[in-house]
This record gives C-alpha cells, structure tokens and sequence, in this order.
C-alpha cells in the first residue's frame, strides 16, 4: 500500500514548483525579439515540405530576378572604367598611370569608410534611396572631362554601392534556409560576369562605330547621341522606383504573399539546423561588441583584404591583354570569354558546396589551384606564347568562386541581426582594404611582364586557402564542444505581449530561434563547415 502523502509537504512542493515556474518565465520587450515572433509566436506549425517549396518558389520569382538587376548594373559600372581605358579614356582626359589607379582606389576608399555606418542604417531605412544616388551618380560621369570630375563621381559611387553586397547578403539571410543561401549568393553575383560579356559586346560595337568629334572610348560611352553612363544611370535610377515599391523589407511583411504564406516562409527558417529568424531593426550595443571581439570575424575580414588585393585586375584586365600583342578588338572579344568563364565556375562552384555537406572551404580551396596555374603560367611562358598567357590570364576568373563562397558562408554562421550586419560589415571593409591597394600594386617600371604584382597576387591567394582551413577547423571544433555540453534551456520559456484582433493582449510563448540570439549566445547554433 502505496503511503499517504503528507498536505503539508504537497504545499510546499507546489509552491517550490510555481517559484520555479515564475523564475523561468521570462517577459520580454517585443522589440528585443526577431520580426517574425509576432507572426508565429504561441504556434507550433509543422511545415508541410511541398508547402515549403511553393513559397520558397513563389519568393525565388519575385525578389531574386530584382536583385540580380541591381547587382548587374553594379558591375557594369565598375567594368566602364577597365573598357574605357584602352578606347583611349587615359589620354582623352589627360590621366597619368597614378590618376588611372586612384580613379579605382578612390572608389574603394569611399567604400570603405561608409561601409560601417551604411550597414547599420540598413537596420532602418531602405536601400533604394542607396541605389537611386548611386544612378545620378553614374549618370553625372557623362560630364565629366578631367580627373576631378570623374574622382568626384567614383567617390559618390563607392559610398553609395558599399550598402548593396552587405544588404544583399543580409536579404538573402532572411528570406532562405542555410542551406539555400550559397545557391543564392552565386545567383546574384554571377551577375558580374554577364556584365562582363554585354559590356564586351557595346565595346565591339563602339570599336565597328565612327561617330564624328567623337574619340572611341567616348563613343563608348555614347550611343546615337545617348551617354551609355546616362543609360546606365538611367536603368539604376528605374530599379530604385521598382526596388522600393516591390522589394519587402523581410518575409513578415512581403506584398506577395497571404497571411498564412508568411508564416510558412518564417517557419520554414526555423528548423534545427537553421536556428536563425528573420531581423530586428533595432541596433544592439552588446551584439556589436561580440562581433568585434568574435575571433572569426576578423578572419573573414582578413581573406576578404588578400581575395581582393588582386580583384584589381577588373581594371587591368584589358590593359594587360593589350600589352600581350593582342588588337583592340581582340581583346573586347576576350572579355566575351572572361565573363562565360566567370559564370561557369561560380555556378559550378556553389552547386557543388550546396550538394556536398559542410564542403565550404574544400570546395574554395579547391577553386584557387587553377588560378594559382594561370599566375605561373603568366609569370614563367615566354612573352611571344599568346595563347599560353591568354590561357594563364583566363584562369585567373576562376578564384572569384571562394569569394562567393565566403560571403554565403559568414552569413551562414553569423547569427543575431545587430552582429549580422556589423560582421558583413567589416567582411567588406576588408573588400575595400584589398581592393585599395591592388592598383598601386600596377606600376609602370613593372610593365610589361608585371612580375611583381603577380607574384603578390599568387601569395595573397595561397594565404587564402590557408584561411578558409583555419576557420573551418576552428568552427569543426566548436561545433564538437558543443556538442558535449549539457543542453542550454536558458531560452525555453521565454514571452511576449500580443495584440489580438479584438483589442485583447495575452502572452504567446516564443521559442528561441525567434529571440534575436546570436550564434555564441545559442548554444543549440551549430556552424555549417
């Protein structure tokens, strides 16, 4: 026979129990918490994977093909200035070598001092304001005719387009699983090599084209009267109307899709593997410092300044195809080439991380041997092998696909929305840093086997590789010391206060991956390898 229990003890245990209870229930501001806890919070939804795939579907049509628009635009702006040059900008405008260089280094250092405070301002206002400058911007270069005018317009530009890359790798966060986002980033940025093949066809054309009191990069830049720049700007300025009326600002609130098609597009990021929500647009002082003080962080920062040290070679591509003895018109036509290359391996190179598990850095360390290839065979074949140095420059677009992999992969293991941006942030101030000082690496006592700037390059590249094993072993490592811990239930019975329809504020519980946390503060966070 079972003993009788004793009321007075069953007193004091129920109260124990509720003293527990109360300590463990925790109210939160609604601010604090993701976007998406007042959408989902208090549910507990099981996704139907069909279900998932149609959003995600319907979410792919109608964001993807706008972000693709804008960072193809962004490219070509860049490349105007690489193609002009060897249709006679430099001497047009009276630019010396040093000009030249400080007309791309210029852009870069803009880029690089606004890149922290134009991150931050993406927690609040909208990147079309960004994209609307930065198409006047591009536009005004049409009246420029000396090297102030157009250093004035660069540095406009690089201020303006530093808000881009970082927004978009944060969208793409928002609105895909983790393992969706490397398939997304390549999307987007394969944009850069159809820049370069249609800026290789006007190039073809401006060359087959005589336009009286026109020199051929000023044709370049003018088509039947029209500044191809005012064009451009023109496209930009188009796509900043249609980016701010179409573009949502995250899957809570997208125009597209009904009530319950956004909560299946919340719910869906939410999966064990994920643990990651939407955004919180409010600025966390103490997620701030975590990204400053997060070893990782600057490890990024460090492969992105070395990856971009050559990235220089945007400009100098068609100046040193020149200088290999091919034409003009030889070398527009290769550009042709350079972008076809550049689709390829970037596609080839994100399929292949998103199909293998935890294969980030593998899949980049292996896409750096074939440029390492091209360096020595541009440093080494004699000068009188075109086809060889052609060859060997040609592999040098195939590294592009680290890069890429890289801007997918620190967002991958990057979590809590303040941290988020403030690390894409310095990730692509360490763009800039590279990116800077690439073109003083182009001196004219190098020229015209530029020795010392491929050798540069080769090593900044080779470091590369050692970087991306370094951060993968140290992520490997933390996942494992994770995994031997007790479970961390800090963050089980956590509330917040909703509105009802009808007027009515109850509490709805909110589970974790909606708390904003960030990847060291939840301990069910696994970084992807």
């Amino acid at each position: 026979m079972a003993p009788r229990d004793d009321p007075e003890q069953t007193s004091v245990d129920t109260k124990d129990v509720n003293e527990k209870q109360a300590e463990i229930h925790v109210a939160v501001v609604t601010d604090e918490v993701d976007t998406g806890a007042q959408l989902v919070a208090g549910t507990v939804v099981e996704v139907d994977p069909q279900e998932a795939l149609r959003v995600r579907r319907k979410i792919d049509w109608h964001i993807m093909p706008l972000m693709c628009t804008i960072y193809w635009v962004q490219y070509m702006d860049k490349l105007t200035l690489g193609n002009a040059a060897i249709l006679g900008l430099k001497t047009a405008t009276h630019l010396t070598t040093n000009q030249y260089n400080w007309l791309g280094t210029i852009f870069y250092i803009s880029y690089l001092v606004f890149e922290l405070p134009q991150n931050l301002a993406l927690q609040r206002l909208p990147n079309s304001i960004n994209i609307f400058i930065w198409g006047a911007a591009m536009a005004c270069h049409a009246a420029c005719k000396n090297f102030g005018g157009l250093l004035a317009c660069r540095f406009v530009l690089g201020i303006c387009e530093g808000s881009v890359t970082p927004g978009f790798m944060v969208v793409t966060s928002m609105f895909y699983t983790r393992k969706e986002q490397t398939l997304r980033v390549g999307y987007w940025f394969m944009m850069n090599g159809t820049a370069q093949i249609i800026l290789g066809f006007v190039s073809f054309g401006s060359l087959h084209t005589h336009t009286p009191n026109f020199e051929p990069w000023q044709w370049h830049t003018h088509n039947d009267g029209v500044r191809l720049v005012v064009i451009t700007g023109a496209i930009t300025i188009v796509s900043s109307l249609a980016f701010w009326v179409m573009f949502p600002d995250s899957p809570t609130n997208a125009w597209f899709l009904t009530h319950e098609e956004r909560v299946i597009a919340v719910q869906r990021l939410k999966a064990r593997v994920n643990q990651t929500g939407v955004e919180n647009k409010h600025f966390k002082k103490e997620q701030f410092y975590e990204a400053l003080l997060d070893p990782k962080t600057w490890l990024f920062f460090l492969f992105s300044a070395l990856d971009n040290v050559p990235n220089s070679l945007t400009n100098q591509t068609q100046i040193i195809m020149d200088s290999f003895g091919f034409t003009n018109l030889q070398t527009t036509l290769f550009s042709l080439l350079s972008g076809a290359i550049e689709l390829l391996t970037i596609s080839s190179g994100v399929n292949l991380a998103t199909r293998l598990s935890n294969a980030r850095a593998y899949v980049g360390v292996c896409w750096y041997l074939p440029t390492l290839l091209g360096i020595l065979l541009v440093n080494l074949l004699p000068w009188s092998d075109k086809a060889g140095l052609l060859c060997g420059q040609e592999l040098t677009n195939i590294s592009v696909t680290a890069f890429v992999l890289a801007l997918s992969w620190v967002t991958n293991v990057t979590a809590g929305h303040t941290k988020k941006v403030t690390v894409n942030a310095i990730m692509l101030i360490g763009y800039c840093v590279g990116n800077s000082a690439g073109p003083f690496m182009w001196q004219a006592q190098y020229v015209p086997r530029n020795h010392v700037p491929w050798t540069i390059f080769g090593i900044c590249y080779v470091c590369c590789m050692g970087l991306l094993l370094i951060i993968r072993s140290m992520l490997a490592r933390e996942n494992r010391k994770r995994d031997l811990e007790p479970r961390d239930m800090t963050y089980d019975d956590v509330y917040i206060e909703v509105l009802l329809a009808d007027g009515t504020r109850v509490e709805r519980k909110v589970e974790k991956e909606y708390l904003d946390l960030t990847d060291i503060q939840n301990r069910d966070f696994r970084y992807v390898l």
